[in-house]
């Protein structure tokens, strides 16, 4: 399956500290109301797209 070495490909990047660095970042993003308020938005114009 495709799926598996895309997932791997993920594995491998989140461990790599350029990956460390955007999980951090994310968390910041995550923890910040105004951010978190424009993320749900984005996803539910993706959502309302399928």
């Amino acid at each position: 399956m495709a799926g598996i070495g895309i997932l791997n490909r993920i594995k491998q990047f989140a461990r790599s500290p350029q990956g460390q660095r955007v999980v951090a970042e994310a968390r910041r993003a995550a923890a910040d109301p105004r951010k978190r308020a424009q993320a749900q938005r984005l996803l539910g114009r993706f959502r309302g797209r399928h």
